[in-house]
Parts: structure tokens; sequence; C-alpha cells
């Protein structure tokens, strides 16, 4: 993966937005001149929330040949933390601020083949790379998951662009997603490389069924939303005894905020489960931990030793009860 130098914040204005879906809001903002988002960018974006202000990073669908004109699409989260509540309710002429595209999710040229494996919303982080492959002639598959075509943005769009190139699977049709006969199917000649974003469940299971076939783990890549979990979020308890510090996380703030929020000065980066900088020690545990990040392998999250404080939390026991975790510096 590559990385844009640092954030830079800059003054936006939202120039118009629109429903992709009845839970989709398309948002359009201007800022100062930069340079075309590439496939795989996103931008950060300052959210005014119940807690105050905090930073959302969304994908750019498109923009403008020189960056001032960048498209996100934001779902309304049901378990929202405040910010998917502040982007909905955006209208024409609002001010915010957000950065620069910077890219964590770069198309690599040079394979063979690509598949592009999209879960709902996770279609905004690879519908660019789409528009890309067809215009430079690439051999790909665009593969769209969701529970319905209604509640599947850009699919009229998609299959006017990508014709018989592209699958959709809709849960509510019966047509859910093969992962096996996916990850199993793939050509073993030449070099297929594959870009998902999505729910973690289908992440995973993507992920399990590429290392069972050997395929070369490079060429899995991936972008997470650092929201979807194998759990519901509920209340938890949470002690750090070196700091002398006990707090509750409630359903919609993060174990990092909520930590932040109590005083406590801990590490971090990308908020989506993906670099491991935020890592913490689980000095001990009551009930199941909902690891909801990318970083630490299987092995490690089956250990429960260690979590990502920035999306991962806590649920209670599976015979009731709350949940209550306590970390070690």
């Amino acid at each position: 993966m590559s990385s844009d130098p640092r954030p830079v914040f800059a003054p936006a204005r939202v120039v118009s937005t629109s429903p992709a879906t009845d839970r989709i809001q398309r948002i359009t903002l201007q800022r100062p001149p930069s340079r075309k988002a590439a496939p795989g960018t996103h931008v950060d974006v300052r959210v005014r929330t119940p807690k105050g202000e905090d930073v959302r990073s969304y994908s750019v669908v498109e923009s403008n040949a020189d960056g001032s004109l960048l498209t996100v699409s934001v779902m309304r989260a049901q378990a929202s933390r405040g910010g998917s509540v502040f982007m909905h309710g955006l209208v024409e002429g609002d001010e915010l601020a957000c950065t620069q595209p910077l890219q964590n999710f770069e198309l690599r040229p040079g394979a063979h083949r690509y598949v592009l494996l999209a879960g709902g919303v996770g279609i905004t982080a690879v519908i660019e790379m789409g528009r890309v492959l067809h215009r430079l002639g690439q051999d790909y598959r665009f593969v769209y998951v969701g529970r319905s075509r209604a509640q599947m943005a850009y699919l009229d769009e998609l299959a006017a662009l990508h014709g018989d190139r592209l699958e959709v699977h809709a849960d509510d049709e019966g047509s859910a997603l093969d992962v096996e006969a996916l990850v199993g199917g793939l050509p073993e000649q030449g070099r297929t490389e594959v870009y998902m974003c999505g729910p973690i469940r289908l992440m995973d299971a993507v992920r399990r069924s590429w290392l069972a076939h050997g395929r070369p783990v490079a060429d899995l890549r991936y972008e997470t939303f650092g929201s979807s979990g194998w759990f519901e979020p509920e209340a938890f308890e949470v002690e750090i005894p070196e700091l002398g510090l006990r707090t509750v996380v409630e359903p919609d703030s993060s174990l990092l905020e909520s930590l932040a929020a109590a005083g406590a000065d801990m590490m971090y980066d990308c908020r989506k489960g993906e670099c491991g900088l935020c890592e913490v020690r689980i000095g001990a545990l009551q009930g199941r931990v909902d690891h909801r990040d990318v970083f630490l392998s299987d092995d490690e999250k089956s250990a429960d030793a260690t979590l990502c404080i920035c999306v991962s939390r806590v649920a209670g026991p599976a015979d009731g009860g709350t949940g209550r975790l306590t970390l070690t510096l």
C-alpha cells in the first residue's frame, strides 16, 4: 500500500447532495485544487457529533481533473456515533473541512486479471477502480454483493458500464455470493489481484478461503469500514489499572473514544483497524472480544491477548451479563 503525505485540512463547501439509496447519501464537496482523486483514495472529513468534533474517512467515488470537486457517498449507520447523521444533514452551501485525496488502497498495474469485490456501501471504495480498468481494457470481473438491489448504490451505472463483467449477488433473490466458488475458481496461471471492501464477515470469509487455497497474500488487497463486527454493539466496562481509570463504553462510542474521554492518552492512527498502532494488551476479560480489525492474524484474535481499540469491542458473556475488559499498558 502507498500513502500520501499527511492530511491537510482545508475549507470545503457542499455543492450538491442527492440520495443514492434510501440510506446512502451522495455528497459533492468543493475544496482548493490538489489533484484528481486516484482509484481507492479517500478524504478525511471533520464532522460534528453529540460528543464534539471528530474525523471520519469516506471513499471518493469520483472527482474532477484538479480534485477541486470530490464526491463521496455516505451510508447512514444504524448504530451511528454521529458522523453519518451529520453527513446526511448537509445541504447545498454548508461549509466544513476536509483533506486532499489520501491513498491507502492503491490499484496496482501489471496483474493479468483483476476481481473487484464490493459488499454494500463498500462499492464506494472500488467504483473508480472499475472505471479505470474498463478504460484501460483490462481483464476484470466486478462482483457486487448486497441484501437487495434497492440497497445497492450505483447499480444502474455499473450495469451500463461493465455489462456482463458485472456480477450481482442479492440476498433477497437467493443469489448470495459463494465465496469458495469465487476464490477456488480463479485461474492458476498468471497473477490475479482481488480488491475488496465490505462487511467484516464477507472479507474474513474471502481472506480465509484465499489462504486455504495458498494464493499469494500480496494479491488480496482490501479496505475496511472499521464499523462492522460479529456482534451488535452493546455497552461494556473497561479499566486500565495503571492509570486508575474505569469507564463504560456505550454502544454508540468506540473504545478509543471512551478512553480518550476518560483522560487516557492512547496511540492510534488509521482508526479503521488496519495499522495496528492502537493495539493494546488484554489483562482480563469477561465476555467475548469482537475483533473488528484486519491487522491481527486469526491466531492472535483467537488468543484474545490483544485488541485494536479503535474498532474492536467486547460483547457480554454468551449466558448473559455485561462485558468487562481490563487493559494492560
